[in-house]
């Protein structure tokens, strides 16, 4: 059965959407005239590239994102990156945190920093291109993922007129403390939907406590079936089993689990 297409008069959570925004999470690791060529084709007219290079010491090569509009919907997508380049930047607990937003409690340095760099970006082309009070949306997959959920928060306290009207994250690592987390939940209760795909090994990261997630997961089973609940044991079994996918290689079922093209197969699965 073909996916239908994106609804651009959207206003709340369904299945079909959270496909859209998967593939729109990665259609940000696409050049720039891959972007633009796509985002037509879904009936978006106006196309921003946002772009910053850091340099060494910064563990990140560089923050990316994009944001396409219609007449009705905005969307901005953030690029993540492999876990091969995060996993032990994420795993360091000792840099000191950067000042949360709103003051709110705090978030991780290097994502406070990434965001940071391309911030002024994403703000105006939303000032910019938002002519018609369109929708907005953010979305973005593992780092990507984290800068789509830090922009919807620091937009709302700083320009709540540009408050998102929903927020998908895929493979999402954790971004803040507690308390920022519960401001988050209560601005965007349900708007914000944080997809984990079984064993991904990037939402376990960084560890707690110091670094919590925010709450309305969408667990993606061993099986592929996406579930809006799992109980706790029930989580700590299926996870066992999605280790048995590869008897030779056990441990690469969190980095095979992490990857764009399974959430988005996944997804287009569950719309079958």
């Amino acid at each position: 059965m073909p996916v239908a297409a994106l609804d651009h008069r959207a206003r709340e959570y369904s299945l079909p959407l959270a496909y859209w925004m998967a593939r729109a999470a990665k259609l940000a690791y696409q050049p720039e005239d891959v972007i633009v060529e796509e985002a037509r084709r879904w009936g978006f007219d106006r196309v921003r590239h946002h772009e910053t290079t850091f340099r060494p010491p910064f563990p990140l090569e560089d923050t990316q994102a994009y944001t396409m509009a219609s007449d009705h919907m905005i969307i901005t997508g953030f690029r993540g990156t492999e876990p091969a380049k995060i996993k032990d930047w994420l795993s360091d607990v000792n840099t000191p945190p950067s000042p949360g937003y709103g003051g709110k409690g705090y978030v991780h340095h290097g994502f406070g920093a990434a965001l940071q760099s391309i911030y002024p970006q994403v703000r105006q082309a939303l000032e910019d291109l938002r002519d018609q009070d369109q929708t907005i949306w953010f979305t973005g997959h593992s780092l990507g993922g984290a800068l789509a959920m830090l922009a919807a928060a620091r937009l709302y306290f700083e320009k709540p007129n540009l408050r998102a009207d929903g927020i998908y994250t895929f493979g999402q690592p954790r971004t803040c403390d507690r308390l920022l987390a519960a401001a988050h939940n209560e601005a965007f209760a349900a708007r914000m939907f944080r997809f984990v795909n079984n064993n991904d090994i990037v939402p376990q990261l960084p560890p707690e406590p110091a670094y919590h997630h925010v709450d309305a997961v969408r667990y993606i089973d061993s099986s592929g079936r996406l579930r809006e609940r799992m109980s706790m044991l029930g989580g700590v079994v299926d996870r066992a089993k999605g280790l048995t996918a590869d008897a030779f290689a056990p441990a690469s079922d969190g980095v095979r689990d992490h990857s764009v093209n399974r959430y988005v197969e996944a997804l287009e699965k569950n719309l079958a």
